[in-house]
């Protein structure tokens, strides 16, 4: 694994897997939902949609057609925090995927043409979302615990934010974030570091990201400072066979030493079929046929939470089992052969996602950007190993002895959870 630094800041991280085939690389913007101002909700993932659509180079059919002519794929996504544009070839066609993905990120021309079509196409993406209430419940939570601030809000955006949004707003946005600091140039694969980097400089020749000092990143356009509600009860009425229940409350930030520790509880909780709540909810009651926890963590917050879906008429019966099971960790914590099988879980999934080099290239990624080095993987399985039973019961007492937010997609009113 090797890293170089451009006199512009940005940073270029690669990892040689010589026994594949193939090439994975991103490039990761320190830019997301999380960066935009109430005007410009949903900028981020508009931005994201729009730089695949025409560069002075490309038009957005030859954009598409260089990479999939040999076989490659490409895509991208929109998170709060950052933003990922990826693509994945055969080593031999690096130079090419390196080519077309730096032109389209760091060269875009949002023609206005674009813009229009790209609205309506965002607008079907929401309209999407909203037909999906497993889906729509994890945005419903994010609401209940940070309210409206911008860790609360939809990534996407919303019809009443992405319909008068104007390409001026978005080209704004744009060329004031996308800054060399800013981005990370992620490969993993079968390659040569040395020969990436010269790939990288030549893409990046005559581009606006081939100039500028390292500190020339613009400010961030927000308050960052997390601000969270008291804990909430949301209810979005739905007509639809299934209810749908999200309950958790405030998590912890990436950077917090509790995250093993958080990751131990969370395999314990409602991280497999061995876990407690399935195994409560599912295999001994049929209650439901998918329930599980999960944390999400950002740079100075998070959530944790218990998702599950069930018929409507037993969604009183599956909530008061999620907050039983929850009343129990906190109090009497978890046992040690919990422990043994909560890590051994960890360490599997830590190894076994690094199986591709798409992971690979990700975990390269996400390191530098969000973090700013590069744990190894027996690095990261010590700390799993370290990782003690009265930390986990720790853990639990710090999230969920706190006041817990609700949030609940189905054929509901808001008063019908008085009863739960």
């Amino acid at each position: 694994m090797k890293k170089t630094v451009l006199p512009s800041g940005l940073r270029i991280v690669t990892e040689a897997i010589p026994t594949t085939r193939s090439a994975a690389l991103g490039i990761w913007v320190g830019i997301g939902s999380r960066d935009e101002t109430p005007s410009l909700h949903g900028a981020s993932h508009f931005l994201e949609h729009l730089l695949f659509k025409g560069t002075h180079k490309r038009t957005a059919l030859e954009i598409s057609s260089e990479i999939e002519a040999v076989g490659g794929e490409t895509n991208a996504f929109t998170t709060k925090e950052y933003t990922c544009y990826y693509a994945r070839v055969l080593d031999a066609d690096l130079s090419l995927a390196v080519d077309v993905l730096v032109d389209a990120v760091a060269d875009s021309i949002l023609e206005p043409a674009a813009v229009e079509t790209e609205r309506g196409v965002i607008l079907e993406e929401i309209a999407m979302h909203e037909d999906e209430p497993g889906d729509e419940v994890h945005d419903v939570f994010a609401e209940a615990i940070y309210g409206d601030s911008p860790l609360g809000r939809l990534i996407s955006g919303t019809p009443e934010s992405i319909t008068p949004m104007t390409r001026d707003q978005i080209n704004r946005f744009y060329r004031r974030h996308y800054r060399a600091p800013e981005i990370v140039i992620a490969a993993a694969g079968n390659l040569d570091h040395s020969a990436v980097v010269r790939m990288v400089r030549k893409a990046l020749a005559g581009t606006p990201l081939d100039t500028g000092p390292a500190d020339s990143a613009a400010p961030r356009a927000t308050d960052k400072r997390v601000r969270t509600r008291k804990a909430a009860n949301v209810v979005v009425h739905r007509d639809t066979e299934q209810a749908h229940i999200v309950l958790g409350g405030v998590g912890i930030g990436r950077h917090d030493e509790r995250r093993f520790a958080l990751g131990v509880l969370n395999n314990v909780l409602g991280g497999g079929m061995s876990s407690r709540l399935f195994q409560e909810i599912r295999e001994k009651r049929g209650l439901a046929y998918s329930v599980y926890s999960y944390a999400s963590q950002y740079a100075d917050s998070g959530v944790v939470g218990v998702y599950a879906g069930c018929a409507p008429a037993k969604s009183g019966e599956v909530l008061s089992l999620i907050r039983a099971e929850l009343a129990r960790v906190t109090a009497d914590g978890i046992t040690p052969e919990e422990l043994i099988r909560g890590k051994g879980m960890a360490k599997g999934s830590y190894v076994l996602n690094l199986e591709d080099s798409g992971s690979r290239m990700s975990r390269l990624a996400k390191s530098e950007l969000l973090h700013g080095d590069l744990m190894s993987v027996d690095e990261l399985l010590a700390r799993v190993d370290a990782v003690t039973v009265d930390e986990v019961n720790a853990v639990a007492r710090d999230l969920f002895a706190q006041p817990l937010s609700l949030a609940v997609v189905g054929p509901f009113d808001e008063g019908e959870l008085n009863d739960w």
